[in-house]
């Protein structure tokens, strides 16, 4: 085996440099990529941003114009760029714990928080390793006390839910297009409205908030092309382990897991070239999709008995795309050996989120103390095996014989 191979821990799409060349020479229809979206999604407008926070932060600008409320209710357990894109709009956050075995709200804490707070601009659904919420729920409360519902499809591209897209149930949703989330354009991510009505508001603000940068994206594009070079397991060691073993040397968890942002986060247009990336390489979400399903199911196959350790699955209804596969340990002791054994072999272990959302320092002053649990419980108990199209089943038998080993 090669030393320095290395599998991705998510099921990014690879994108070879040879197919980044020829669009050079390739028409794209104005907007393409927004159109290609709007038709996959059924959705009356879509605005193509630099990134899925900043799709998510032009939501918000957008329906501070449609309410005085300043409150966003948010999962626990979460990406940390969401309470900074919050802050960043000038709002309130409020958090709400997950459920004890899932990604999902607690459903009993999100109606107590919805009935008692009066000031809840928005609910955040977050469809977490590509496994869709019960939106039926929660679009239910939403509905009853009048907030906005946001879907958070930043791993759910191609996931359903009741049959249809994840992104298309509340009033606006948004997707990423970064680096290792599937159909990528290295940095990039898309606003959606479900909601005619607010078209022109989501429009008219990104026309305010997002200027031209051709600097900036001209190193974008250089990056995605470095990307369709390194995105393969003989190379990407360098790009992904080398750098955390360097933060991990310098004891810094959070650098070394790539989770230290702040809110000065970019919001500039994307190039015709990133966009005709995304354009181009649009059709491969189905057939994509299938083969992370396919990857998860052997997965659950072989995990089915194994006791002590219980993984993330679809609700009934639901159909999630597995951009990686979430496992909880019964006992987190467990989940620390896992880690340390399975975690530098290249096989793409890795975990979702090093804490809960309340939990890391630099957030401290951003995001309220709250009491939450089950997310601190699942942070400190999950791990994610990987979907990506480079895992053979050698790389899962491999891994479960030392999860049997350990458990």
């Amino acid at each position: 085996m090669n030393l320095f191979r290395e599998i991705p821990p998510t099921a990014g799409w690879p994108i070879d440099a040879a197919s980044l060349a020829k669009i050079i020479f390739t028409r794209y229809p104005e907007k393409g990529l927004e159109k290609k979206f709007q038709s996959y999604l059924g959705a009356p407008a879509t605005v193509l941003t630099y990134s899925g926070t900043a799709a998510f932060y032009l939501i918000l600008e957008s329906i501070k114009r449609l309410s005085d409320k300043r409150t966003v209710v948010i999962p626990a357990f979460a990406c940390p760029l969401i309470p900074l894109a919050i802050k960043k709009a000038g709002l309130k956050i409020k958090l709400c714990d997950i459920n004890p075995d899932n990604f999902d709200f607690d459903s009993l804490a999100l109606k107590e928080i919805c009935a008692q707070e009066k000031d809840l601009l928005a609910i955040l659904a977050v469809h977490l390793g590509g496994i869709p919420a019960d939106l039926d729920f929660i679009s239910g409360i939403a509905g009853k006390e009048k907030i906005f519902l946001i879907e958070d499809c930043a791993q759910s591209l191609g996931a359903e839910y009741a049959g249809k897209k994840t992104g298309t149930k509340g009033d606006f949703s948004f997707f990423s297009l970064c680096r290792g989330k599937g159909l990528t354009i290295y940095e990039g991510g898309l606003a959606v409205t479900n909601r005619p009505e607010y078209a022109g508001i989501l429009d008219s603000c990104a026309r305010q908030i997002m200027p031209e940068n051709k600097l900036s994206e001209s190193l974008k594009i250089f990056e995605l092309f470095c990307y369709s070079l390194f995105y393969r397991p003989q190379l990407f060691w360098f790009a992904f382990r080398l750098p955390q073993i360097f933060w991990q040397m310098r004891k810094n968890p959070v650098k070394a897991m790539g989770e230290y942002f702040d809110t000065d986060f970019p919001l500039h247009k994307v190039s015709r070239f990133r966009a005709a990336a995304g354009y181009f390489f649009f059709d491969r979400i189905q057939e994509n999709v299938r083969g992370q399903r396919e990857k998860a199911a052997l997965y659950l196959s072989a995990l089915k008995n194994m006791p002590g350790v219980k993984p993330v699955v679809e609700p009934a209804g639901t159909k999630a795309n597995y951009p990686y596969l979430g496992l909880v340990f019964a006992d987190p002791t467990k989940r620390d050996a896992a880690l340390r054994t399975l975690g530098n072999r290249g096989l793409g272990i890795s975990i979702i989120y090093l804490y809960a959302v309340a939990d890391y320092p630099y957030l401290n002053g951003v995001v309220p103390q709250s009491d939450c649990p089950h997310a601190r419980a699942l942070a400190r108990s999950a791990i994610t095996v990987s979907t990506s199209k480079f895992l053979k089943k050698t790389d899962i038998d491999n891994v479960v014989k030392e999860l049997e080993r350990i458990l």
